[in-house]
């Protein structure tokens, strides 16, 4: 092949991908090839314009089913008004009548059945029930209604709608079951007690014959609270726990062994983020055990005490990182000392090295200080705080109370206790050492007092004088608003809360001390003389303090006790 036979020659031009066979079928063969590329380059704009038409349909087709929801949502409003419209029909200032009320309950029941039928009709097609859903959720709203007149609570019970409510509660669509927690909430408000308590009792007994506190627990387990709607709920549940036993204080046992307990510690334990939720168990949680001795049984056999601790554990080395948080913590501590008010769970205190944490938390010098103040005060307290005060001697705890019974530490505002509890406090705990400590633990509590040149003598009197002249403050205003019919127990009651508890343990520790050894008891001597008291004063104290000792331990030990204080005063 010449030169001029390459220049002349050319490649056959074919298409890059190949076309449709109705398109090939169009193609003459003996066309030219400039024909050719036009009518292909014709045919691709054609195939362009066609896609372009086929998603203006689609985006139009979208359009007008967007359009169709908002109008059907629409209608569904306009429907829900008219209802409510027609319910309120017939009322006074928007406000429910009784039968507004009974047609209000028809239609909710109408609407409860409803939704029965479709979700049993269509199990596996949510788009078929979830009108029906919907409307229900409606109307549950609208009987919100019920509760600005509680006058109208026994006809909501007569017509059975408490049972339908309960029901609700474990419907598979958990809006729905959060809708009934909040419908409850509004109804067992203590707003409807003010206002109308038969009705009120009426519904509440309704609820509990209906078991509403085991329906709520079993409704708590399945909520994801990291859903914010189902949080809120958890929330809400909470509430109607805690207006129940507002209302009656005498469910809390039941409510206990009802599982509310067990779920309360296990989401307190959760490791999830501080929130308000928790804060709030922490307070239910602490309703519950106040003044009641099954629960705080109840919680020391399904390990609660562990799960305090360990809770509690955390704010050893950090503070609250807010007021509600701080709160929290202190329900926490309150929930503790509430515990150890039962003999067992002191046990469990002591195996669990609750003693050992609480130490820790006295010398980390943190927000968390007065609340293991509080607990170790109660663990160490009665006959029963033997054990755990021999330990506390054990575990060095001489060199972390002390040096607070010293000084009391600067009041902050952050810290809530005030330097009177704060002593208080680190007061009994010595009381209690010396009251329950035998053996080399007495001995190392006792050389405490002779160490330094007797310092803590020193400041054992020195709050012996703080608050005797509480006390006798306390007295005068006794006596100058005295009209001769006030109750002997009622006056001396405020007397010890005006500072006599505080100064009749104080003088117990003199009592002790100084019938441990002549110096100390020179030392008192020597000091009460200078500042104008007497070992008078001190006796008739203990006298008053051997006569009235509470309800600590058995009436064995209580008349033991009495005959051990009352031998320290002969011999003083």
């Amino acid at each position: 092949m010449d030169i001029g036979e390459l220049l002349d020659y050319k490649p056959a031009n074919t298409p890059k991908r190949p076309l449709p066979e109705e398109e090939v079928n169009q193609i003459q063969e003996n066309e030219t090839d400039y024909e050719r590329q036009k009518k292909l380059r014709r045919l691709a704009k054609h195939r362009v314009q066609q896609i372009e038409k086929q998603e203006q349909e689609r985006l139009k087709a979208e359009q007008e089913k967007i359009a169709e929801e908002q109008r059907l949502k629409q209608e569904r409003q306009d429907m829900v008004q008219k209802l409510v419209d027609e319910n309120l029909a017939g009322t006074d200032d928007g406000v429910l009548d009784e039968a507004a009320l009974k047609r209000m309950i028809l239609l909710f029941e109408k609407k409860v059945l409803k939704n029965q039928e479709m979700r049993i009709k269509f199990p596996e097609n949510p788009e078929k029930f979830m009108e029906s859903e919907i409307e229900l959720h409606d109307i549950l709203t609208e009987m919100h209604a019920i509760a600005t007149v509680p006058d109208l609570y026994p006809i909501l019970v007569n017509l059975k709608a408490v049972s339908s409510l309960l029901e609700l509660l474990s419907h598979e669509n958990t809006d729905i079951a959060v809708a009934v927690v909040n419908l409850l909430q509004e109804l067992t408000d203590l707003d409807s007690l003010n206002e109308n308590e038969e009705g009120t009792e009426i519904l509440i007994d309704a609820l509990l014959s209906k078991q509403i506190c085991a329906l709520l627990v079993q409704n708590l387990e399945r909520m994801d609270e990291s859903v914010k709607e189902e949080a809120n709920g958890v929330h809400t549940t909470l509430g109607i726990f805690e207006n129940i036993m507002e209302l009656r204080p005498d469910v809390v046992v039941d409510v206990g062994k009802q599982g509310l307990i067990q779920w309360l510690l296990k989401r307190i334990k959760a490791k999830m983020p501080y929130d308000g939720n928790k804060l709030y168990c922490s307070e239910i949680l602490s309703i519950l055990l106040q003044n009641n001795e099954e629960n705080r049984a109840l919680v020391g056999e399904i390990g609660g005490i562990d799960n305090l601790l360990q809770q509690l554990a955390y704010y050893k080395r950090h503070d609250p990182s807010s007021p509600d948080e701080q709160e929290m913590m202190e329900n926490l501590f309150d929930c503790l000392c509430s515990c150890l008010m039962d003999k067992q769970n002191r046990d469990r205190f002591l195996r669990g090295e609750g003693l050992q944490l609480m130490n820790l938390i006295l010398r980390e010098k943190k927000l968390s200080r007065n609340g293991s103040l509080k607990v170790l005060n109660h663990a160490l307290s009665g006959p029963q705080g033997k054990d755990n005060c021999n330990k506390f001697v054990d575990i060095l705890g001489l060199r972390t109370i002390f040096p607070l019974f010293m000084k009391t530490p600067k009041k902050n505002r952050k810290r809530m206790l005030s330097t009177e509890e704060h002593e208080e406090h680190v007061i009994s705990i010595i009381a209690n050492m010396l009251r329950n400590c035998r053996g080399t633990q007495r001995q190392r509590l006792m050389t405490k007092f002779v160490e330094n040149d007797m310092e803590k003598v020193d400041r054992l009197m020195e709050l012996h004088f703080k608050y005797m002249e509480k006390v006798e403050m306390i007295d005068a205003e006794i006596d100058e608003k005295s009209t001769g019919n006030e109750d002997e127990d009622e006056i001396y009651l405020k007397r010890l809360n005006g500072g006599l508890f505080s100064l009749q343990l104080i003088d117990y520790i003199t009592l002790e001390v100084c019938n441990s050894g002549p110096n100390i008891k020179k030392r008192v001597t020597h000091i009460l003389n200078m500042r104008g008291g007497t070992l008078k004063t001190i006796r008739q104290i203990m006298r008053e303090y051997a006569g009235n000792l509470g309800d600590d331990g058995d009436k064995e030990w209580q008349e033991q006790e009495q005959r051990h204080i009352l031998k320290m005063v002969d011999k003083l």
